[in-house]
């Protein structure tokens, strides 16, 4: 590339969707930061002498911060992107910097309320740039957004691992503490250094965008992988500093390699623009849809540019309540959330997502009870996160796929996952020697392949235009199913067994041991999971025919591609093609007049 071709290449580099996506990806691991609090849990029940039901209120806290996502939907309505970043570095910092603060002694013993109010805003301030992330990229992609969704919240699942690695290599394993001062300058550095990368472009399609999709998958799966490789390694041996600071050193190699891709694909756009900027091409439509008979316009008919086609007045977010429009039109916030299909919804999130965060919460203090060394606890912990990256970036992938090839209803699929968590729960409600490096895998699993599925489908039934308010009124239902199961079932089980065994506080927290201390809790959840994966399939019976049509048809309908693109790019099979070799293209009725090929 030529000098002055240069900063040219690198200004369309960082304004392209691909750099977006890269660093979409660094924000989310930082917003993983919420996945360790088992880690980080029991400095702070040794530090201030808590019992398991104030340590399962803490847990609550955390979980009602990460899912009261309201504030940054409805500042996401009236604000750019970057304003909601901003605002979650800020939080972000101050939040954790205070726990690290009070568990290291460096300001006085905080009151129960006040370590509630710090880790609530700790988690909280995640949704912020959660918020600013998917709904950019949902936009972004609007066609992909079962796969873009898996993506993201695949780099939240496995950032927990990742920030472990880092704090491993930075700090060592013998004062966990410093994990807390690591999570509070990493996620506010990355979001401070990307914040401007994270909006909506307005950009043509990219002609074989699946692909460049798919090369980021295998990319995340190979860093999934090493982690999982790195942690059962770290289990069997003892590392060095040296050993730490090499496997953060590969796992930098790994992230950054979504950055070359970005550049691959903006330097053949780059180049193709340097071919075709003293011969445009005019844009050509590629509909996903069978052709119209009725698509050639009549005579009597005017044509009206695309430019002034008027947009339909849609009705204000508090008219209309129960006069709903059809599936994957744009609800208004009320319609949707008085809608039936949102009861489902909730149903399934509260009892599905809200058990999962309750079990995930617990399981350092489950493999304590049952005799697992502080290193296994730590396994337990990252295998959680790795596999709630497999179950997020698999069931994106895999939804997506069954549900526009085979028209089976994503709702569907959302239930599968709730019975396969629900043998996570019964691994520790009947435990045996190792169950719990099974109910870590399998929990993480379950709960990772939830996620994104309950975020496409929330776009796919009540459309974009609310859909950043929406999403986060809806994962309200997780920090109330995690509240109760929490904190009035795990945590008061727990307090009774440990009680009735003898335990008292003895400046260490309450403490029980042995397979009793968390059966009893477990078995109850697993109902609970049952629950919500019924519920989920009635969701799945009520809106089969809807998934049964082009759920995408109205977003592809908007999606350009200029012919100089086909040329380069070839969709078929690699091969360059010339004008009169173009795969014939038929326009939808509204575009008909354009049909130049």
């Amino acid at each position: 590339m030529a000098v002055n071709n240069f900063l040219p290449f690198v200004k369309q580099l960082t304004a392209g969707r691909w750099f977006s996506v890269f660093a979409s990806f660094l924000i989310m691991i930082g917003a993983g930061s919420t996945y360790v609090f088992g880690t980080y849990s029991k400095v702070i029940k040794t530090q201030f002498n808590y019992s398991q039901t104030e340590i399962n209120t803490l847990g609550f806290a955390k979980d009602l911060g990460s899912n009261l996502g309201v504030f940054a939907g409805f500042l996401g309505e009236i604000a750019p992107p970057w304003v909601l970043l901003v605002v979650g570095a800020f939080l972000n910092f101050y939040s954790y910097f205070m726990i690290w603060l009070s568990v290291t002694r460096r300001i006085a013993k905080p009151q129960l309320w006040q370590m509630f109010f710090y880790i609530c805003l700790a988690a909280n301030s995640q949704n912020f740039a959660n918020t600013a992330v998917l709904v950019t990229s949902v936009r972004n992609f609007p066609d992909r957004r079962g796969i873009i969704l898996g993506l993201l919240k695949g780099f939240v699942g496995i950032g927990g691992a990742i920030l472990t690695q880092f704090f491993l290599a930075l700090y060592g394993h013998e004062n966990p503490s410093n994990l807390v001062l690591l999570l509070s300058w990493f996620p506010t550095l990355i979001s401070l250094a990307f914040f401007l990368s994270i909006r909506t472009i307005n950009i043509r399609r990219h002609p074989e965008e699946l692909r460049v999709l798919y090369h980021l998958l295998y990319v995340s799966i190979i860093l999934a992988l090493f982690l999982l490789f790195l942690t059962i390694t770290q289990k069997q041996a003892a590392f060095s500093s040296a050993g730490y600071t090499s496997g953060a050193a590969v796992i930098v190699g790994l992230l950054s390699i979504p950055l070359l891709i970005a550049v691959r694909e903006e330097l053949m756009l780059f180049k193709l623009k340097g071919q075709t900027d003293n011969n445009p091409s005019p844009p050509v439509f590629i509909p996903e849809m069978k052709s119209s008979s009725n698509s050639t316009p009549k005579n009597n008919e005017s044509l009206t540019p695309i430019e002034e086609i008027p947009e339909t007045n849609s009705p204000t977010c508090l008219s209309n309540v129960f006069n709903k429009p059809e599936r994957g039109e744009d609800f208004t916030i009320l319609q949707a959330l008085f809608s039936k299909d949102m009861g489902l919804i909730l149903v399934g999130t509260l009892f599905g997502c809200g058990s999962s965060i309750a079990a995930i919460d617990n399981i350092g203090q489950i493999g304590e009870s049952l005799g697992y060394t502080s290193k296994s606890i730590s396994i337990f912990v990252s295998w959680v996160s790795i596999f709630n990256f497999f179950g997020r970036v698999g069931s994106g992938f895999i939804s997506e796929t069954l549900m526009t090839k085979y028209k089976l209803p994503r709702p569907l699929m959302f239930a599968c996952a709730h019975f396969f968590t629900c043998i996570g729960m019964l691994f520790v409600a009947f435990p045996y020697p190792g169950s719990i490096y099974g109910a870590s895998l399998i929990i993480g699993f379950g709960f990772g392949a939830q996620v994104p599925m309950l975020f496409a489908i929330l776009s796919e039934l009540f459309g974009l235009k609310y859909y950043a308010t929406i999403f986060n009124c809806a994962q309200l239902a997780v920090p109330i199913g995690s509240y109760i199961l929490n904190v009035d079932v795990i945590g008061k089980f727990y307090d009774h067994e440990a009680t009735k065994g003898g335990s008292t506080r003895d400046g260490k927290g309450l403490t029980c041991k042995g397979t009793h201390c968390f059966s009893g809790s477990f078995l109850v959840l697993s109902v609970v999971v049952l629950i919500g994966g019924v519920a989920s399939l009635v969701l799945a019976f009520r809106t089969r025919d809807f998934y049964k049509g082009d759920v995408y048809k109205k977003y592809r309908e908007d999606m350009w591609i200029p012919q100089s693109d086909m040329e380069f790019y070839c969709l078929d099979n690699k091969k360059k093609v010339v004008n009169n070799n173009l795969p014939r293209v038929v326009m939808p009725p509204k575009y008909s007049f354009l049909n130049i090929i």
